[in-house]
Formats: C-alpha cells, structure tokens, sequence
C-alpha cells in the first residue's frame, strides 16, 4: 500500500539520518487518516534509532502481530532481536531469532545475534559455533570476524585465529572501538602487550565509558584516562 503524505515526508527524512525531524513529523500526523501499522512502523524505526528502547519495541511489536507481510515481519523481529541484545534481554533476543529461523530466515546477521545471546549466556561452544556458521554467509563480515576472534581469544581456543580475525575485523573499520578493544584483548592474551596497551588506549579515546573496555584496560594495567598502571 503506496503511503500517505505525511508517512513519505517522515519516511524521507529518516531515510536522510534526520531522526528527530521524522519523529516530529510522525507524532504530528492524525493516526486515523493513515495506515496505523505503516505508522507503528516507522515510529519503531525511528524510535530505535533514537534508543528510545522500549518505546521501539511497543511498536515494532505492534507491527509484527498486526502484519501480514513476511519480510515486514522478519524485518521487524531482526530488529527486536537487536535491541533486546542492546538492553541486555539475551533470552528474549533468542526468541525473535528462533522465530525468523522457524520461518527459514537465516543470514550473517541472525547467526551473528544467535552468537552473541549464546555469549551473553556463558555458552562460548555455541557462540563459536554462531559465528562460524555467520561466515558461511559473508567471510569477510567484520562484526562476524570480530565475534569469532573475541571470543576465541577469551578462551583461549586458538590463539593465532583470534589474532588473525580480530585484525581483519579491524582493518575494515581502523575506528571503531569494539574491534580496537577485542584485538587489545587477543594481544593481551596471546602476551603481545604493548600492542595491546596501544590499541585499548585508542579503545578508551572513542569510547572512555564502556564498562567492557574499561575492564580491560584495568587488566592490562591502564587506567581510564589511558596511562599506564
């Protein structure tokens, strides 16, 4: 169904990265004059982008009880699934992928979500297993890369692979400081260390909050501000 106005202008400025101008535009729009899952729609995406969590998920859920189209669907609870991994809801995200896989949905990013709910989980034979099958899809795939050397490297399974798929997870994307703080720990832990002291102070520089990164640099004996214990 083509949308109305109002939805094409929200939909073009969300499309732009203009998230709060679409939103100001949906919650102008009088929800009785357009399609109310069209709407709920867009509202969960830009909610979502927004991390507006639980507002998100009122109406991506909205979308995946009310709709009949399947790769709305599937769309919507791939999207659910991400952000219960976000809040910390790892069982909650396993159902949504459980049910895109029921209904023959699989790809780089459901093996990598199943990865990381295993992980969350303390089931590392399952992450591994996760983001193996996730290369299958994409072999070059970053996030999937990144998985699998992280958790190789924490533990301890196979050293050089970890080394190996952390630095081309990097190489892909030098700035981003997941990757910088899971090749910092297989550094750390194959006892390359002042590498890995380098590379979690670029961690902390783009990312001086994150508990993870945090924890890591305390085991390598750096503190928050990036100066060596």
């Amino acid at each position: 169904m083509p949308l109305s106005e109002p939805l094409r202008e929200a939909a073009r400025a969300y499309a732009d990265g203009e998230w709060e101008a679409s939103l100001g535009l949906l919650d102008a729009v009088d929800s009785t004059l357009v399609n109310h899952l069209e709407l709920a729609y867009l509202l969960g995406l830009v909610h979502a982008r927004l991390e507006h969590w639980d507002t998100a998920l009122l109406y991506l859920e909205q979308v995946v009880t009310g709709s009949d189209e399947a790769l709305r669907i599937c769309q919507c609870r791939l999207l659910l699934s991400w952000i219960y991994l976000r809040t910390g809801r790892a069982k909650l995200a396993e159902y949504e992928l459980e049910r895109l896989s029921a209904a023959g949905f699989e790809s780089v990013q459901t093996c990598t979500g199943f990865a990381y709910a295993a992980w969350e989980q303390g089931r590392g034979d399952d992450a591994l297993r996760w983001y193996e099958k996730a290369l299958t899809f994409d072999a070059n795939n970053a996030n999937a890369l990144n998985g699998l050397g992280y958790v190789l490297a924490a533990t301890g399974k196979d050293m050089a692979r970890a080394l190996a798929c952390c630095r081309r997870a990097l190489a892909q994307a030098p700035d981003n400081p997941a990757y910088l703080d899971s090749l910092a720990w297989a550094c750390h832990q194959s006892g390359r260390s002042d590498e890995g002291k380098e590379l979690i102070e670029r961690a902390l520089v783009l990312c001086p909050d994150h508990a993870e990164i945090l924890e890591h640099a305390r085991a390598m004996e750096i503190d928050g501000g990036g100066n060596h214990g």
